[in-house]
């Protein structure tokens, strides 16, 4: 399987989405309870453990089942530690970070005695056994089994977060399939602000505090202050200048500087749409070309996904009589514009 291609061009046809994996991951949960034998229903919670972390961290099979949960997992830093274990390869280990509450769920199992007890012989477990529990569970959603193992769960994760817009540099670094090349465009992003960036992302998918769709993670290129606001200038990994004015206030209390990493996010009904090839006159700072890539019509509104080059996704929604309007269809190019008052930012 060519990894390379399938974080680079998602096709979420070939693995299941984020509802699927939802629905996947509670119907673990739901399995690991329904023993009235405790030797059992702790048997079963470390099958879930293992594909929490493979489905939370894409690491693959042998890497979680190698893990020692007791020395490799960093609370403080909220990091899973991975060793490599393929053969020819050598030896070394990735960080992965994962969120809080990821963190606090295996903690909290982890400081339970009685399955503290279950785990005497760590992870050591028989592949061929965990692949059948997968299976089982997909076939209890009703998914075809082979979109339920392990290395179909690792791609799955892949798909997500390049669908969640995480630039593909940190999703190849979280991967660890290869190392990534840190300078896109006009602006370099070091190992730490790989992590920073990769800290937030999963920070913002277990919490989902913000109901924004479209996000942007990058780094604060310029800031030009005024008397009462700001104009701020974030660079993405694939060198797209997003531009957003804020009051000098929430400059400070951000405690903002040129250089930091920060995420730019902007609602799906502030995004407009224009279709052709002809970059628009307008007086929007931010314009994006992309390709119709999905289209949902509903009776009020309808939404559209543009694909940008780099695979980034926008959402956008608009009324049904723009829709009829503007006749779009996937496929045909357009672009997508918001202003600089419509761009919220989020650091840390």
């Amino acid at each position: 399987m060519n990894h390379g291609r399938i974080i680079s061009a998602p096709d979420s046809s070939q693995c299941l989405d984020s509802d699927q994996l939802q629905r996947l991951e509670q119907s673990f949960r739901e399995w690991a309870e329904g023993s009235t034998r405790n030797d059992v229903r702790q048997s079963r919670r470390r099958i879930v453990l293992i594909f929490l972390l493979i489905r939370y961290t894409g690491g693959k099979l042998n890497e979680v089942l190698a893990l020692d949960p007791f020395v490799d997992l960093d609370c403080d830093q909220q990091t899973v530690f991975f060793r490599s274990t393929d053969p020819g390869q050598e030896p070394g280990q990735r960080e992965v970070q994962i969120s809080t509450t990821l963190c606090q769920e295996i903690q909290s199992a982890l400081s339970d005695p009685e399955f503290r007890d279950s785990l005497q012989k760590l992870f050591e477990i028989d592949p061929a056994f965990v692949r059948r529990k997968f299976y089982e569970r997909a076939r209890e959603c009703g998914f075809d089994k082979r979109l339920a193992g392990p290395e179909m769960i690792r791609r799955a994760r892949a798909v997500e977060l390049m669908q969640g817009n995480l630039p593909l540099p940190a999703v190849q670094r979280l991967l660890g399939h290869s190392t990534p090349n840190l300078t896109s465009a006009h602006v370099s992003f070091s190992e730490e602000g790989v992590r920073e960036m990769t800290r937030f992302f999963m920070e913002r998918e277990s919490t989902r505090k913000t109901s924004a769709r479209n996000a942007f993670f990058g780094k604060i290129e310029t800031i030009r202050r005024g008397d009462i606001q700001s104009l701020v200038k974030l660079i993405t990994f694939a060198g797209h200048a997003i531009t957003t004015v804020i009051t000098n206030d929430s400059l400070q209390v951000l405690g903002l500087r040129e250089g930091m990493p920060a995420t730019a996010e902007v609602k799906a009904p502030w995004v407009i749409l224009q279709k052709g090839e002809e970059k628009p006159a307008c007086s929007a700072e931010n314009r994006c070309k992309g390709i119709i890539a999905r289209k949902t019509k509903g009776r009020i509104n309808t939404e559209y996904v543009v694909r940008l080059a780099d695979g980034t996704e926008l959402c956008s929604i608009i009324t049904e009589a723009s829709d009829r309007r503007l006749n779009l269809h996937e496929g045909d190019l357009v672009w997508a514009f918001f202003n600089c008052f419509s761009v919220v930012l989020h650091v840390g």
